[in-house]
């Protein structure tokens, strides 16, 4: 029988960690235990792997977890391998043998032709085992009761795929996957419709996320090195709430304009026409939210909350120096009120 977890007293912390999501963890497992580990009061996931998966899980704290549906919507890459020859109900090594083929003469040149169909738009059906919902149930819960449900198929966008033959430790066929891919990607039915294109089927034994967003493996950390640090060496590793903004054009506001965008009251200048802006104030520098301006005005998004702002320029998590902005605020006669 487990020992009972220790209960810890939470705390106020606000960044970002980037973890290589152990095999065997669902996304929230390793949420969940790198929560404890920090003693956060608030955290959220990024996106979700599956627990066969590994790889680069970034994890949101505090007031990060405001800007986390940026990360959902980036640009990820995977390295994945099928297993030739072999369906099962998952589409990966966690499912039953559903069908079997013999393998073709597999060359290089056949993987590199394949490769060329899905480069591009395509579009998806997403698996029953997954975690999208359907009439507010997950996918995976009617499929576990023996239930396929009827999904649309998805337009998602494969920018980048590389096809190489390799063998594994079991001597049996497989191809290696190598693929940068718009959100929404299902790499297991993409597994599984290039072992379609080749005819004889295929199921993932393996898949690791290598990059999301700007954010790749080699910045992460596992569970088990986060687990052997100590509190502030963990502390250490956040990085910024604004670290989720790198594309956002960067606007200055003085102390005053500061609190009144804070309030959400919108702010008049010279910007033109942005969808994503980063807003700081400068004395003291620090990230208050996100913004878009439209017709000169700065109108508010998802704001820190002054509470929130006073702890991370309290805590230890590095706030880097922003770009140049854009413009600062004008003069208080030129701006709203």
């Amino acid at each position: 029988m487990n020992a009972p977890r220790t209960r810890v007293q939470r705390r106020p912390v606000h960044g970002v960690l980037l973890l290589d999501k152990p095999l065997g963890f669902s996304s929230n497992d390793a949420l969940q235990k790198a929560k404890w580990l920090l003693r956060a009061e608030k955290a959220g996931h990024t996106g979700t792997l599956d627990p066969l998966a590994t790889g680069v899980l970034p994890l949101c704290f505090g007031a990060a977890t405001k800007f986390s549906q940026l990360q959902l919507d980036a640009d990820k890459c995977y390295e994945a391998i099928a297993h030739l020859g072999v369906q099962t109900s998952t589409a990966d090594a966690e499912g039953e043998i559903i069908a079997t083929r013999e393998v073709p003469e597999i060359t290089q040149a056949m993987l590199d032709d394949v490769a060329k169909r899905f480069i591009g738009p395509i579009s998806q059906v997403p698996p029953m085992h997954s975690a999208l919902k359907k009439d507010g149930r997950a996918l995976y819960d009617y499929a576990r009761a023996g239930i396929t449900v009827e999904r649309e198929a998805r337009a998602v966008t494969i920018f980048e795929l590389k096809l190489s033959l390799m063998q594994d430790q079991r001597a049996y066929v497989a191809i290696k996957i190598e693929v940068k891919c718009s959100k929404g990607t299902y790499i297991r039915t993409l597994g599984e419709d290039i072992g379609a294109a080749l005819g004889c089927g295929a199921h993932l034994s393996a898949l690791r996320r290598t990059q999301t967003g700007g954010f790749m493996e080699s910045q992460t950390i596992t569970l088990a090195a986060l687990e052997a640090l100590s509190e502030s060496e963990r502390h250490a590793l956040l990085l910024p709430a604004e670290s989720l903004l790198p594309d956002h054009t960067v606007v200055m506001l003085d102390v005053e304009n500061a609190g009144r965008f804070l309030s959400g009251v919108r702010r008049r200048g010279h910007w033109p026409d942005d969808d994503q802006v980063a807003v700081y104030g400068d004395s003291p520098r620090a990230l208050l939210g996100t913004a878009h301006t439209q017709a000169g005005e700065l109108i508010p998004g998802r704001l820190l909350s002054p509470i929130e702002i006073e702890q991370i320029l309290l805590s230890n998590v590095p706030v880097p120096e922003p770009p140049p902005a854009a413009e600062s605020l004008p003069t208080e006669s030129q701006a709203l009120n």
